[in-house]
């Protein structure tokens, strides 16, 4: 016994395993003859691993009751239960089928409030999308194996899904057709005569409609565009982490205007001169090279008001200065925006607390002594012996003292005076007890030589 579930991912056949779980697969044909799974989506879907359907709005509806078994006598518009007592099952668990292969069908189930060892199954159902799926054994029923329609089962695989396991493009069930019936029918059970249209509450649920054709960009300019915004937004982005910038969104002034392809003779006065007719200008500065200060033919014009910008701008454009004709367009450059920014919050932050760079714990790097802000220009080398000298030097230029040129010509004069040589005070000691031990002896042995070269001096003056 087989069933056709017509897909929007494609058709699934599924053979069904009536000799091991004969209830299971009773129920499951039942529901596919009146079109109870009709418009019911697909949902939960893991890759590699399973999806699951059979609820037939959708677990994520407000509207969703988890829907019900055959024996419920479900309505045909609502999908509810006639009988809610009847609405969950027994399902039978065969020891020797496992979740082993991929295409397993097998019913979802959840334990019972009454007795939580008991498992109760409904009319959801799972189909596995791996080898070897482990977990599930124990916990869901195996009915049925997926006889063809893989390829179907590899698209719902690699779908686009959300948090939950949603397909972001809906895949529903759309028709199911029963190959082979054994069962009879329960008492109540009315079979519809075609097809019914989906219900109010599942046309809710739709995000992107199974039939919804997504059309692909292709226009070269639009592709192009959206590139370079994104370029432009990454970049601006790198710009707010280093702080050259506020922020990333950041827009340019309305009232500044570019001027560019101006001959390198016209000067700023010229141009505030020309576009000063247009309203008040706040400034106006030709962009000029920082080493040789020749012009670079462009310039920036900053009006008072908004107004003003743009009448100029629609009057300007073309026309003839100093034999160039001008290109005028609204400045995009928020250089002068983000020196500003920068200047504020630097003014605000570091200018106003202690220290270096805002912080109090902090002092700037000096690679010599007494040098602020570099190094001093000075005839010593700022030697800690010259501290005197330099402090009385630093008053006399500021006036503080009067410069004495008797003692300016000695201290030129004067040498500096070495450091004397320090001694330790083991050695200091040893000195002083060789002194008080031996010192009458080696004067006395001085003494004794002194006289013996003496006497040996005036016995060769004799001879």
């Amino acid at each position: 016994m087989s069933v056709l579930l017509e897909t929007s991912a494609g058709d699934i056949t599924i053979d069904l395993l009536v000799k091991d779980a004969p209830k299971c697969c009773e129920n499951f044909l039942k529901l596919c003859k009146i079109k109870y799974y009709n418009y019911s989506p697909i949902y939960h879907v893991q890759p590699n691993f399973s999806f699951q359907t059979g609820d037939p709005i959708g677990p994520e509806a407000k509207d969703s009751h988890g829907g019900t078994s055959v024996w419920g006598l479900p309505d045909g518009a609502t999908k509810r239960a006639s009988r809610p007592d009847k609405a969950a099952f027994r399902p039978e668990f065969a020891s020797k089928r496992k979740h082993a292969e991929r295409g397993t069908v097998s019913m979802a189930t959840t334990p019972s409030n009454a007795n939580p060892e008991e498992r109760l199954a409904g009319s959801q159902f799972i189909i596995t999308l791996g080898d070897n799926i482990e977990q599930l054994d124990g916990k869901a029923a195996i009915f049925g194996e997926v006889a063809e329609g893989f390829d179907a089962l590899e698209k719902i695989n690699t779908a686009f899904i959300d948090h939950s396991g949603r397909p972001l493009q809906d895949i529903r069930i759309l028709h199911t057709v029963v190959l082979d019936d054994p069962y009879d029918d329960p008492p109540g059970l009315v079979e519809p005569p075609s097809s019914p249209m989906p219900s109010a509450e599942q046309r809710a649920t739709v995000r992107i409609a199974h039939d919804e054709v997504l059309e692909e960009q292709h226009d070269v300019e639009q592709m192009e565009r959206l590139r370079r915004e994104r370029e432009a937004r990454a970049q601006a982005l790198t710009l707010e982490l280093i702080g050259d910038l506020p922020f990333a969104d950041v827009t340019p002034p309305e009232q500044i205007l570019f001027v560019c392809k101006l001959n390198p003779v016209t000067r700023d006065e010229d141009l505030e001169l020309i576009f000063s007719r247009f309203g008040k200008i706040l400034s106006c500065e030709v962009i000029r090279d920082r080493k040789t200060g020749d012009s670079l033919q462009y310039a920036f014009i900053e009006f008072a008001t908004k107004e003003d910008c743009e009448r100029a701008y629609f009057k300007m454009q073309g026309v003839l200065i100093d034999d160039h004709r001008i290109h005028v367009d609204f400045s995009q450059s928020v250089s002068k925006l983000s020196n500003d920014w920068r200047s504020s919050t630097n003014s605000k932050t570091a200018r106003s607390k202690g220290g270096f760079g805002g912080f109090d714990s902090l002092e700037k790097r000096r690679q010599f002594r007494g040098a602020e802000g570099g190094r001093e220009r000075s005839d010593g080398y700022n030697y800690v012996f010259e501290k005197g000298e330099r402090r009385r030097a630093a008053q006399q230029d500021a006036g503080m003292l009067e410069r004495d040129p008797v003692q300016d010509r000695k201290l030129d004069r004067e040498p500096l005076k070495q450091r004397a040589r320090s001694r330790s005070p083991k050695r200091q000691d040893r000195l002083e007890r060789y002194r008080d031990d031996d010192g009458g002896r080696r004067r006395e042995q001085r003494r004794h030589r002194s006289r013996d070269r003496y006497r040996d001096g005036r016995d060769r003056s004799s001879r």
